[in-house]
């Protein structure tokens, strides 16, 4: 259980950092100006709204956030959601809470109604965090498991 803990967030961790280096480079080909969602998201949960609070919160949120969902694709490993099928599962629920978090704060228009470039921009990032937070667990409980038994 105590690596569980430890295993969830450190996926997260990785899962966004190659998200990160996935934005960035699109951003570079498209010329898409950063997003601001998470610093939005903190500045509304957190009910500030001095003039920098965005800015200030927008780059440890995103990197909080990648953490804090880390455990969630533990919690589905922990069920026997692993692979391909757990990353998934994992994305449907991380994008789907997401997306209804936007909303309810006010950040942004249900899915339907995001243009086609913005849907796939967040689609695909969120998807490469899925899918790299989910191979980063399964191969940090793999080599748990396999030293477990040595």
């Amino acid at each position: 259980m105590k690596r569980a803990i430890v295993r969830g967030p450190l996926a997260g961790l990785v899962g966004t950092a190659v998200m990160t280096l996935a934005q960035r480079w699109e951003m570079s080909v498209t010329g898409r100006r950063p997003s601001t969602v998470p610093g939005q998201v903190a500045e509304r949960l957190l009910g500030r709204t001095q003039p920098d609070t965005v800015a200030t919160l927008n780059l440890p949120t995103h990197w909080a956030h990648g953490a804090a969902m880390g455990p969630l694709r533990g919690a589905l490993a922990g069920i026997g959601l692993r692979g391909v099928t757990g990353s998934a599962v994992f994305f449907v629920l991380m994008w789907t809470g997401d997306a209804i978090l936007y909303r309810a704060l006010g950040i942004a228009d249900w899915p339907w109604r995001w243009t086609p470039a913005e849907l796939a921009t967040d689609i695909g990032h969120k998807a490469v965090y899925a899918l790299v937070t989910g191979a980063t667990y399964d191969i940090l409980a793999a080599r748990d498991s396999t030293r477990s038994y040595r």
